[in-house]
């Protein structure tokens, strides 16, 4: 997401690069990101795809990968430049593949639900591409618990496969989620891939850094302040452990068997390697159990968490 906008290219090369050789196999974009967005809504967007499919026209890396991307935000001012329409997942799909260089997608998600269009016309469009070899696998993004059990059901009943993984917002300070999303999740047999899993940078010691940079942000200043109490207990729990904040979200996350993998999206080959040590952590009971006390979830599933 930051590639184009806060990170340039060779920096984004820099950071493939070093994600492959530490192991990391699954690459995750959007064809809207890129950039700001111009008036005419013409300029800034499929930045990110163009230049992750310059980084893999250099040979030898397409198969050592799961590459994924989105379709559903605009990609354009008329009507059929968003959305979830046969006619946009055909077109948004071709023009992912021309600007990533390659003939197929591992894992299509759709980035957001889209209520006004049947799944019955969605699955259509993605039968088709399944059918054409352009994608592999489904997956799908700010999807409600409800959204993913009737998208299955109807997969089901024309004998496709479905939904194979959810993107949700999922991190210690946004656990709405638990209440019915990842049980869904959980019954469906389908991954989970957090993102924003630092809550865009509140985990990440933000009472140090909250005059620096984008965290002097009016939006996460208004998070420091929501959350005051909690980030204090949160980043002193984190120096007794001696690990930095962002590292131990990573950490609860990865210790969720639900959870398949964060999408860290790391700004520098730094931030990429501090995020690495989260494979490293292992979190005591104890540990678990102070987080769930400074982060209290939803009380468990529902209906349970709320009528039991």
């Amino acid at each position: 997401m930051n590639f184009g906008e806060l990170t340039d290219e060779a920096t984004s090369f820099e950071i493939m690069d070093a994600a492959l050789e530490a192991g990391i196999n699954f690459f995750d974009t959007a064809d809207v990101y890129g950039g700001p967005q111009s008036p005419d809504m013409e300029k800034g967007f499929g930045i990110s795809e163009e230049i992750i499919g310059r980084w893999l026209s250099q040979g030898g890396r397409r198969e050592k990968i799961v590459l994924a991307t989105k379709v559903y935000q605009p990609m354009g001012t008329g009507p059929n430049d968003r959305h979830l329409s046969a006619y946009h997942i055909r077109k948004a799909c071709e023009e992912s593949l021309r600007r990533l260089q390659t003939d197929h997608i591992d894992l299509y998600q759709m980035h957001h639900v889209d209520r006004n269009t049947s799944w019955e016309e969605i699955w259509q469009a993605m039968e088709q591409l399944v059918h054409e070899n352009k994608v592999t696998y489904v997956g799908s993004s700010n999807f409600a618990g409800w959204d993913i059990a009737t998208a299955q059901n109807v997969a089901k009943s024309r004998n496709f496969l479905g939904l194979v993984s959810e993107q949700s917002l999922y991190n210690l300070s946004a656990r709405t989620i638990e209440l019915e999303v990842i049980p869904a999740l959980q019954y469906y047999g389908i991954g989970l891939i957090p993102w924003s899993p630092i809550g865009m940078g509140l985990l990440s010691g933000i009472n140090q850094k909250k005059t620096e940079g984008r965290h002097a942000t009016p939006q996460l200043q208004m998070q420091i302040e929501q959350y005051s109490s909690q980030l204090e207990e949160y980043e002193i729990l984190c120096q007794e452990l001696g690990e930095e904040p962002a590292v131990i979200g990573l950490a609860w996350l990865l210790h969720n068997p639900t959870v398949t993998a964060p999408i860290i999206g790391p700004r520098t080959v730094e931030q990429l390697n501090e995020s690495l040590r989260a494979l490293e952590v292992s979190l005591s009971d104890e540990t678990l159990q102070k987080l769930d006390e400074i982060w209290p979830g939803p009380g468990g599933e529902a209906p349970e968490a709320y009528s039991w």
